[in-house]
């Protein structure tokens, strides 16, 4: 479980998250949603580390994170995986190489080790046997996959994605919803998604965070988001023609 209790974060003056206080939840799909420039990018950013908190604090299985130095923050990080927004593979590194890249930094695996870890996150992401193929000879739903195949390679406690549908067409987005819904369960990761996909919120958000003007605006799941009467939610539940079709 990871715990953000009471953060603040401001950028010259100006105040991008205000008493943030919830909890992610181990084993289960959290959802970080809102408009864009709401701060829940900023909110993940925190959560790993890659911004320091004004105020407040960040823990990760009662460990605290957010005032820790630097050093001592390497061991916490040595169980997240993260998934960045355009998978950020090397695109001179064939898929094997993308993937042992974090074992290489982080692991005193023997390469025969290494190798092993490789095929195994590559059978869970069905993208066996492409160890040899290049970034440039993949689909996008491909590279979506390897890039998940590199975040889960260590086996994290944790695991934050950013946008892991962007770019995707809805019947692959569908796909890379399901396959990380089936890793988080299999691993009991705490999975933290950052999202405005709504087929996303709907198949996959066990926990839903509405973040909107900085603040933690509504909690709940995707079984309760549809109904709630927070006006706030409902503006950007149904923003589309889809979503209001759904409503009616």
């Amino acid at each position: 479980m990871i715990e953000v209790q009471h953060i603040y974060k401001s950028f010259e003056g100006a105040t991008v998250l205000q008493d943030i206080n919830t909890s992610f939840e181990q084993g289960k799909t959290n959802l970080i949603i809102g408009q864009s420039g709401s701060g829940k990018t900023v909110l993940m950013k925190c959560c790993i580390g890659l911004y320091d908190v004004d105020e407040g604090n960040i823990l990760f299985n009662d460990r605290e994170f957010a005032h820790l130095a630097e050093k001592k923050r390497q061991q916490i990080r040595q169980e997240m995986g993260v998934l960045f927004q355009g998978g950020a593979l090397f695109d001179s590194f064939n898929v094997e190489e993308n993937i042992m890249f974090p074992l290489n930094m982080f692991t005193n695996m023997s390469p025969k080790e290494k190798k092993e870890r490789v095929n195994f996150v590559l059978e869970h992401v069905d993208l066996a046997g492409t160890n040899r193929k290049f970034p440039s000879e993949l689909s996008g739903g491909m590279l979506k996959r390897v890039a998940i195949a590199r975040a889960i390679s260590l086996i994290p406690k944790y695991l934050f994605a950013d946008e892991p549908n962007s770019g995707l067409d809805p019947k692959t987005a569908e796909r890379i919803d399901g396959l990380l819904s089936d890793l988080t369960k299999k691993f009991n990761m705490t999975t933290v998604i950052n999202t405005h996909d709504m087929n996303s919120v709907l198949q996959i958000g066990e926990k839903i965070s509405f973040i909107n003007k900085g603040k933690l605006w509504w909690e709940g799941n995707n079984k309760e988001v549809l109904k709630t009467d927070n006006e706030e939610l409902n503006e950007f539940i149904f923003a589309t023609a889809l979503t209001r079709r759904i409503k009616e």
